[in-house]
């Protein structure tokens, strides 16, 4: 499963996760790609070692936008979270959604920061490092 960091932007190392359970102290303010969902459970994971910017894969919105569900739960904890759309990466493969990902939703923390629907991922990440 990777957990790699594929390049340091503006000070933060970018990290590709295939799945948020892989987090840990060492991951906190890096920018995060993730394959995961961005259901609670992702979100609850991401919330214990804050990084400045999670990406987690939108798996089609789910059922009453469970694939989503994570971004006002962590606007509230004032971690920048956004959704890549699973038409432009695979589910559990942050490598394609680094290389092909496309921003599908975003939470208020990640607007802040630049991020908006239609984006590339790589665009998105340079955005949220401030480069």
């Amino acid at each position: 499963m990777r957990n790699e960091t594929v390049a340091t932007l503006g000070g933060r190392r970018v990290v590709l996760m295939d799945s948020i359970s892989l987090i840990g102290p060492q991951d906190a303010g890096t920018l995060i790609v993730c394959g995961s969902h961005g259901g609670l459970i992702s979100g609850a994971f991401a919330s214990l070692y804050p990084p400045r910017l999670v990406l987690f894969n939108d798996a089609g919105g789910g059922k009453n936008g469970a694939g989503r569900a994570s971004l006002s739960m962590l606007d509230e904890r004032g971690i920048a979270a956004a959704t890549i759309g699973h038409d432009s990466a695979r589910i559990g493969d942050a490598l394609d959604a680094w290389e092909e990902g496309v921003i599908s939703e975003t939470g208020n923390t990640a607007r802040l920061l630049g991020l908006r629907p239609g984006q590339a991922v790589k665009e998105a990440i340079t955005r949220a490092a401030g480069v």
